[in-house]
């Protein structure tokens, strides 16, 4: 059936309006044209849906009938346009361990500045690509190069110290710093999938003898938290997952840890280079090239 949606506006509006010139006023049109649109609505359908008198105008029976279906169809129509518009003008950010630490609410603030019709929605996701491949992000933060079948393209934006993570009565935790083989003289809570630390941080022979598994920052901290393991992370972690019982100190030999930013590339966003630019800014790199 060729419905259109015009016809079916002008069906709903006059049973609103009560009359055929109330209904092309409240859709500022012609009476004629509301007339015209309904016949045609009732000839697409093969039904007469209004009963039309000098005075005033009735459903019939298939016209109550239909218009059950008609509410449904342009409340849902409705809903859709909302939605599509509500996201119009929202960049979803997402991130799998930690936003951008120290320098998330700067960010916030500058993003108001620099894109002041667009709200910006930080968004907490641990997959590999902090979103990007599910559909809940239009750009990513990173901290681990994402896979070349994941079709993500990144650049660079910033570094990041590293911090070993240890609970507050840990032979180490009355240190300054520390270093990678001190850190690895313990089980390592290792996030294999999203985490910011592999076991290619050691070098080959020292690596640590016990790496336990975790799925997200939350059963990290909590491992941690026991006694039970050490963990390795960027400094963004360290400033955004404070937890009593748990310390950061810095590892003083562990390489920084690279700050990405993503997106898919098949649906590059196109403001992505001010914001790659807005990044470097707050981590003191300048403007990319």
């Amino acid at each position: 059936m060729d419905l259109e949606l015009r016809q079916l506006r002008c069906l709903a509006a006059l049973l609103e309006a009560g009359t055929f010139t109330d209904a092309a006023i409240d859709l500022g049109i012609s009476q004629a044209a509301v007339s015209r649109n309904i016949a045609a609505l009732e000839r697409t359908l093969g039904v007469r849906l209004v009963h039309r008198t000098t005075r005033s105008v009735a459903l019939t029976e298939a016209g109550e009938r239909a218009m059950v279906h008609l509410r449904r169809a342009l409340g849902a129509l409705d809903e859709l346009v909302r939605e599509a518009g509500s996201q119009a003008g929202t960049v979803r950010v997402g991130y799998a361990w930690s936003a951008l630490g120290e320098h998330t609410t700067d960010f916030q603030r500058r993003w108001a500045a620099a894109f002041p019709d667009t709200e910006l929605e930080l968004v907490r996701n641990n997959t590999p690509t902090a979103g990007l491949n599910e559909g809940t992000a239009d750009l990513a933060i990173l901290r681990r190069t994402p896979d070349a079948a994941a079709g993500i393209d990144c650049a660079l934006v910033g570094e990041e110290k590293r911090y070993c993570a240890m609970s507050s009565d840990d032979p180490l935790a009355g240190r300054r710093s520390v270093t990678l083989g001190q850190v690895g003289q313990s089980a390592l809570a290792l996030d294999t999938r999203t985490g910011s630390t592999t076991k290619d941080l050691w070098p080959p022979g020292s690596q640590p003898e016990k790496f336990v598994p975790i799925r997200d920052v939350d059963d990290w901290l909590t491992l941690i938290g026991s006694g039970r393991a050490r963990g390795i992370t960027a400094a963004s972690t360290a400033h955004q997952y404070r937890r009593r019982g748990v310390v950061y100190r810095p590892v003083r030999d562990a390489p920084p840890v690279a700050v990405l930013l993503a997106w898919s590339r098949a649906e590059p966003p196109r403001e992505r280079q001010r914001v790659i630019d807005l990044l470097a800014a707050l981590y003191g790199a300048g403007p990319s090239d």
